[in-house]
């Protein structure tokens, strides 16, 4: 019985039949829905919004939240799952959806009020209202605690001034989770859309994830009602909190990329013919076809376990990081060598591999770069802080 070229340890049959369900459904809207739109989209550096109303409707938006927010109720495995499938189409629609689910949907819940729950969730969740996360700065990048924003006291109100950096969707945003210093250390804010002094600026130019809205959020004296504040939570834990979910998307998301420029140079090098002969039939590309597979064969089974463990409620952020710095490093070395196979063909994006391996610069960098993560797997194994 011949292996799946893309799973060749079969973890697919680790899967309960609910996480298989979950990963063929956000397949088929994958291949029947992104992957023939998404192409142009790049090219026109735009995303594609119409997509919202069908990802919503499969309940991808916070889909580990509970039911009673209008949420779908899965768990940590069947979130990664839908992480992995909708980045094999592109990392700017698991993007999208990483952004809404972990870094707004996510400390809304964890750390919201009731009312803020049962006000921003349901809507969040049938995509009517669109979120950011604000917490990157332009001078600040991986070092949070650096943080400018600042938000002050003025009777039952806040005043928030400063300015955040590399914020997906930005400028399709209804509201924005932001964080400020204030006299009380870190604390988040919900901020919407058109309040005075609150304003976007989407960030052009970009040679990755194009298919995504990328902005600079700005705040000139932006009054916030002390019932935008999120009550339960106070200092970077709360950021952070958010980031080590959205992170763990990420260990998934590039899998899919990597299954999506594997799958292109396996098929595209069975029918190149060079020298008289197929390119898969030489051996220098059968052991980078053969490397590839190893690479997402150990990506699956770590990124499985970490599953497990989440949902065990056991995961720790440092295996988060793990696995984030092992996988998208896979991917983008993968994208890279599959664009190499498909040689001048490779540049164009009427080929998947250059435009995966674009978005993976950017994937590899934020909530967290792959130094910041072999950084935290130092400070580990050898209990000194390296930072």
């Amino acid at each position: 019985m011949a292996l799946h070229p893309y799973d060749l340890f079969d973890v697919r049959s680790l899967l309960s039949e609910e996480e298989r369900a979950v990963q063929d459904t956000v397949a088929r809207f994958t291949d029947e829905r992104v992957i023939p739109i998404i192409g142009d989209a790049f090219d026109q550096g735009r995303f594609p919004k119409e997509l919202v109303a069908e990802i919503a409707d499969l309940g991808l938006l916070g889909s580990s939240l509970p039911e009673k927010y209008g949420c779908a109720g899965l768990n940590g495995v069947s979130y990664g799952l839908i992480c992995q499938e909708l980045e094999r189409g592109d990392s700017g629609i698991r993007s999208f959806v990483s952004v809404q689910s972990s870094l707004c949907m996510y400390p809304i819940y964890a750390y919201g009020s009731e009312e803020q729950r049962q006000r921003w969730l349901p809507d969040m969740a049938a995509g009517k209202v669109i979120g950011c996360f604000g917490l990157t700065e332009p001078h600040g990048g991986s070092d949070p605690a650096n943080m400018k924003t600042h938000a002050k006291r003025d009777g039952d109100d806040w005043v928030i001034n400063g300015s955040k950096m590399w914020i997906t969707n930005g400028n399709l945003a209804d509201i924005a989770i932001v964080w400020a210093q204030t006299d009380d250390g870190i604390q988040g804010f919900l901020l919407e859309k058109g309040m005075p002094g609150f304003s976007a600026q989407e960030i052009k130019h970009k040679m990755s994830l194009r298919a995504s809205v990328t902005s600079a959020l700005f705040f000139d004296n932006v009054r916030v009602p002390d019932a935008s504040r999120l009550p339960n939570v106070k200092g970077l834990k709360g950021p952070l909190g958010c980031l080590t979910q959205a992170r763990y998307g990420i260990t998934w998301g590039p899998i899919g990329a990597a299954i999506a420029c594997l799958h292109e140079a396996l098929n595209y090098s069975k029918e190149r013919i060079l020298f008289d002969r197929p390119v898969a039939a030489t051996q220098s590309a059968q052991l980078k076809l053969a490397d590839m597979a190893r690479r997402i064969t150990t990506a699956q089974l770590l990124v499985l376990q970490l599953g497990r463990l989440k949902d065990a409620g056991t995961m720790q952020p440092a295996q988060v990081s793990l696995a984030k710095w092992n996988n998208c490093r896979m991917a983008i070395d993968i994208a890279r060598q599959c664009r190499d196979l498909l040689g001048g063909a490779g540049i164009t994006t009427e080929h998947a591999a250059i435009r995966h391996a674009l978005n993976l610069e950017s994937v590899i960098t934020y909530e967290g770069t792959e130094t910041v993560h072999q950084l935290v797997i130092g400070r580990e194994l050898t209990g000194i802080n390296a930072f």
